[in-house]
């Protein structure tokens, strides 16, 4: 491997154009991430930076594919935030299980998988070969916030990489 998953991060998150270090804030009675045993479920993630929902409305109405996919990589890189905050070092992860991506669609829009391409293009661009995984494109009549696309998912850990 030529590049670390950090650097690789850090690198996909510069192409976004968006920094995601600190504290990722979720709002409620919940927690951003849960692990069971060699498995983390990573909530949904809206395209939020710091405060600002950046990608919102309807995609194939207010919104248009290509500006729901960058919400879809700011989801994404969100839930990989989380998850290095979770675990320490994304090298713990073994592959990328499984995506689904909630995309608040105008009635006629039909791109769902489109606008996830931006998803798990990102997850490559990070794991390569651990990055390949299942996914679920829904289209939706809404999300929080007016977000325009929500992105959560499910990572299998390297077996014994305990450190919480």
């Amino acid at each position: 491997m030529d590049a670390s998953r950090k650097a690789l991060f850090q690198q996909a998150a510069a192409r976004v154009g968006h920094c995601f270090e600190g504290e990722m804030r979720i709002g409620g009675n919940y927690v951003p991430a849960v692990r069971n045993d060699d498995e983390v479920y990573v909530s949904g993630q809206i395209p939020r930076i710091d405060n600002t929902v950046m990608v919102v409305g309807r995609v194939g109405a207010e919104t248009s594919l290509e500006q729901a996919r960058h919400g879809a990589q700011i989801c994404t890189l969100r839930a990989l935030a989380i998850l290095e905050q979770m675990l320490g070092d994304l090298q713990r992860i073994k592959r990328i299980l499984r995506i689904n991506v909630y995309v608040q669609s105008a009635a006629d829009f039909t791109q769902q998988s489109e606008v996830a391409d931006g998803a798990s293009e990102i997850l490559y661009s990070v794991f390569a070969e651990a990055g390949v995984h299942t996914r679920t494109s829904i289209g939706v009549y809404q999300l929080p916030k007016n977000a325009s696309v929500e992105v959560d998912m499910i990572v299998a850990l390297h077996p014994g990489s305990h450190q919480d």
